[in-house]
């Protein structure tokens, strides 16, 4: 059982900065490709970033490409989100994802394992 918990969630203005952590736990954290997710009030989940288990490749949303970074640390079977020059249009709950089955399958949403969310809310 593999279980994923996010925090570093909160209440920024436009402009700021959040870094966002998701621990993972119950399984090899290093065979994982992890990716993150944010939904909007009122709209569909999108896929915000993903990264490979190596650390090697990472992809971004063209909405956050440039403020967003996604990274890892395999030792803490921890993955980050650095997220810089926020904007209103940011604001949504964030869902860390994993899969065993490399990038693409998080990023088309079908990821095997996912997070309860944590809350980034940016005010203009």
């Amino acid at each position: 059982q593999v279980q994923l918990l996010e925090s570093g969630g909160g209440l920024v203005q436009a402009g700021g900065s959040l870094r966002l952590s998701c621990a993972v736990s119950g399984r090899t954290f290093s065979l994982y490709a992890m990716g993150w997710f944010r939904q909007a009030p009122g709209k569909e989940r999108e896929f915000v970033a993903v990264i490979s288990w190596s650390g090697g490749r990472t992809h971004y949303a063209d909405s956050v490409k440039g403020r967003f970074t996604i990274s890892r640390d395999n030792a803490k079977n921890t993955v980050y989100l650095q997220m810089n020059s926020l904007k209103p249009e940011d604001t949504a709950v964030y869902y860390c994802a994993a899969d065993e089955r490399g990038t693409g399958t998080v990023v088309d949403g079908t990821a095997g394992y996912w997070g309860q969310g944590t809350q980034v809310t940016v005010s203009s």
